[in-house]
């Protein structure tokens, strides 16, 4: 009874030091995320007006052997030109899920989360900005996708943070770690008997 009392005083005492350490963190709040959209958003805004500019469908510049192609579509649909012709209904899609990842943010207290929120936001602003005010109508707008590999749908800097994103949202989901900083119960306890497991192996 009193290791298994141990145990439970343990485990919550290493949670609540987490997030204590996390509350420690004395800075003006989304200051990182709003940078890290801010600067995805600028440059993508910067490479398709240099698409725009220098490349076309019709002769795409190759690069690394043609491994790497730069083009220019005008996609209606999705990330990496999917569901063309549900412009509007992507469009507004977009813009309820930028509001429902800023309102989710408010929960955020640790500088990680906040550069993955800011790649999320900024990614799906930066297509959301092609929807409003490029042609052929507010909301209708076509995005513009440059780099296309062999066998893969056209993209631009913008898909690329939305999926950078993501892929650290898993990775952060799957360690556990909380958008505060606290770190789920059974994830501590994985860390922690890894640990001792080396520890044990070290000493053997």
């Amino acid at each position: 009874m009193r290791s298994q009392q141990s145990y439970e005083h343990e485990r919550a005492s290493g949670s609540n030091g987490i997030m204590s350490e996390a509350s420690k963190v004395k800075r003006p709040r989304f200051v990182l995320m709003a940078a890290v959209a801010a600067l995805l958003m600028l440059a993508d805004l910067i490479t398709k007006q240099i698409a725009l500019a220098n490349y076309s469908l019709a002769e795409p510049v190759s690069s690394l052997g043609g491994f790497l192609k730069f083009t220019l579509i005008y996609n209606s649909g999705a990330a990496f030109s999917l569901g063309e012709g549900s412009t509007w209904l992507f469009s507004t899609a977009k813009l309820v899920v930028i509001i429902g990842m800023l309102w989710i943010s408010r929960r955020i207290r640790i500088p990680a989360w906040e550069a993955i929120f800011g790649l999320l936001v900024g990614g799906a602003a930066g297509n959301l900005v092609d929807r409003v005010f490029r042609p052929p109508s507010p909301f209708q707008g076509e995005v513009i996708d440059w780099i296309q590999f062999p066998h893969w749908p056209a993209f631009n800097i913008a898909d690329m943070g939305v999926v950078c994103g993501g892929v650290l949202t898993v990775w952060m989901v799957f360690r556990g770690i909380n958008l505060d900083g606290s770190i789920e119960p059974e994830a501590h306890q994985n860390k922690k008997d890894k640990k001792t497991l080396q520890d044990e192996g070290a000493e053997s």
